[in-house]
């Protein structure tokens, strides 16, 4: 376990207020999970439609550059829970649905700094962070878990909706279990007499392509192997409306006059992609296209039903998406087949798992009715700076030496300062953002998008103006041997140890 983390108790550095409210407002943040830069119309999609989020875009802050921590998914929700580059920790990568908790305890936390400025906090929805100290014993309490790192209430999908336990976890224990009928999973070795994909071909459902062998349930093949807990098992087709009311439901118990700080984690269009029925085959891109669809809807319930409780006016909502898009990724769902009537990565290169932009620039939408008017930037920011940010807003200090800058200003449309640089972080591998250049070292290896080394193997350090190209089609380090020993410099100085050329990809699960 890596010992590189901050505690909480670190020294404090008072972050200058910006727009501090009389009144202390809700924020929302919610996080879609591989949902594409260019697969939100507010970008100019016009093959999946997105009124909700586009609702979201066109009343607020609309952000052409917005990036998550990460191209994947766990040390991108790291980043953003603990204002940290992710590349900070070694244990911050893709996790199985049996890992410890990643944040320590100790650790300061976006959730902690909302309570302590007296919110009331929950973490609703995908998690990927791990839970417990290992080995969990899915039918006791786990700890520790969401709970002891700064959220009073916790309604969570342990991992990904493809990976088991294929339940949910509340307050650190599994919802709706039978203790006749104990849960347990394993990682490495199947239950003798359990179904999997392999033994069992006829009770599947959804074809697996790549990685998804293992349990069968609800008729899916899964990552990893789980047995019992049958009265625990989710709905994949009702998981979107579930969910939604644990939000709703949340939001009732919030006492009248107490703010609150709510991370909604959707797990749309993640992997399996099963809509709700009024959902299916209601866009012209198979599965992938009607989850897009169900993801907008949860925007606008929530949307909806914050008007109804009276507390829209008073709600800062913040919509974006753990890293960029994938089309196939494990089930053989059409999606691939879908690329020439919708591209998820609007023009972008790359996408999950990668070190290109669609790798992580991400949906990024700030809504505050009545305190933001719209606006249109292609200032530089990222979600690790939520933390920083909102401190600034609610008049908080964080700890000094975290990664989260304080752009409050930028996302209130007050400025364009944005971030000036960013180190962006796919599968373990580094790179660097400076203005507009993009600038990515050399790493030996395949040239493949999965392993977010599409260069192939290359000794030299590939420059882009994402301002003039922003497909990065053409390298221009050649005729900028300048700029790019500068910004080489400003990147080595700013990863110290942490940058490996001849690092090997660790397989993908």
């Amino acid at each position: 376990m890596n010992k590189k983390k901050f505690s909480i108790a670190a020294s404090l550095v008072a972050v200058p207020l910006l727009a501090f409210p009389a009144e202390k407002p809700n924020v929302i943040i919610i996080i879609a999970d591989d949902l594409g830069w260019g697969d939100v119309s507010a970008y100019g999609n016009a093959t999946v439609s997105t009124p909700n989020i586009d609702y979201l875009a066109q009343h607020g802050g609309c952000f052409t550059n917005g990036h998550s921590s990460s191209a994947t998914s766990t040390p991108s929700r790291y980043g953003l829970m603990t204002g940290m580059y992710p590349w900070r920790n070694d244990d911050a990568k893709i996790l199985p649905g049996d890992a410890p908790l990643l944040v320590s305890p100790s650790q300061f936390t976006i959730g902690k700094m909302f309570g302590h400025a007296g919110y009331s906090t929950a973490a609703i929805g995908k998690w990927h962070l791990g839970m417990g100290e290992g080995k969990i014993d899915w039918n006791k309490e786990i700890t520790p878990r969401g709970n002891d790192i700064g959220f009073d209430y916790t309604y969570l999908i342990a991992a990904t909706v493809d990976r088991v336990p294929t339940v949910y976890v509340e307050n650190g224990r599994v919802a709706n279990l039978d203790p006749n009928d104990p849960i347990y999973v394993d990682y490495e070795h199947p239950f003798k007499g359990e179904p999997t994909a392999l033994s069992n071909p006829e009770l599947l459902e959804m074809r697996w392509s790549h990685g998804h062998q293992n349990a069968v349930i609800n008729g899916i093949p899964r990552i990893g192997y789980m047995k019992g807990g049958k009265s625990a098992i989710w709905n994949e087709r009702t998981m979107a409306a579930d969910i939604l009311a644990k939000v709703k439901g949340y939001i009732d118990t919030v006492p009248a006059g107490k703010p609150f700080f709510l991370y909604y984690g959707l797990h749309e269009p993640h992997v399996p992609r099963v809509p709700a029925w009024e959902f299916e085959g209601k866009s012209s891109t198979g599965p992938r296209g009607d989850v897009v669809l169900e993801t907008d809807w949860c925007v606008g319930e929530m949307l909806k039903y914050l008007r109804e409780k009276g507390i829209e006016e008073n709600t800062i909502v913040i919509f974006t998406s753990d890293n960029g898009p994938v089309l196939d990724d494990g089930y053989a769902d059409g999606a691939r087949g879908t690329r020439s009537i919708h591209d998820p990565n609007g023009g972008l290169r790359g996408g999950k798992y990668s070190l290109f932009e669609a790798g992580t620039r991400v949906p990024f939408f700030v809504y505050w009715k009545g305190r933001v008017a719209h606006f249109t930037t292609d200032a530089l920011v990222s979600q690790q700076d939520l933390l920083a940010s909102f401190a600034s807003l609610v008049g908080e200090d964080v700890p000094a030496g975290l990664d989260s800058e304080n752009i409050i200003g930028t996302l209130l449309g007050n400025d364009e300062k944005g971030r000036k640089s960013y180190v962006v972080e796919a599968s373990g591998r580094l790179a660097y953002r400076s203005g507009r250049y993009a600038l990515i070292p050399p790493y030996s290896g395949p040239v493949t998008n999965e392993t977010g080394n599409e260069l192939g193997t290359v000794d030299h350090y590939a420059l882009f103006d994402l301002a003039a190209e922003p497909a990065q089609l053409t390298d221009i380090s050649a005729s900028n041997p300048g700029l790019v020993k500068k910004l080489k410099a400003e990147f080595l100085e700013a990863v110290g140890g942490h940058y490996n050329p001849g690092q090997k990809q660790e397989a993908l699960q």
